[in-house]
């Protein structure tokens, strides 16, 4: 039987390490979901006009 001279894995390097979300550290209070949907606003018209040029 042949032996098994496996190497480890390499360490991943800092870019593949995952990163801590921090939408979960954050409370979802009113104030933030209010400013949240008030940075959307223009995301918002604008698919609605692209949405207007297909119907």
């Amino acid at each position: 039987m042949p032996q098994s001279t496996s190497t480890p894995p390499p360490e991943p390097s800092p870019a593949q390490q995952p990163r801590p979300n921090p939408i979960f550290r954050q409370p979802a209070t009113v104030e933030a979901c209010q400013a949240d949907y008030a940075a959307g606003a223009a995301i918002r018209q604008a698919m609605a006009r692209q949405e207007s040029r297909r119907r």
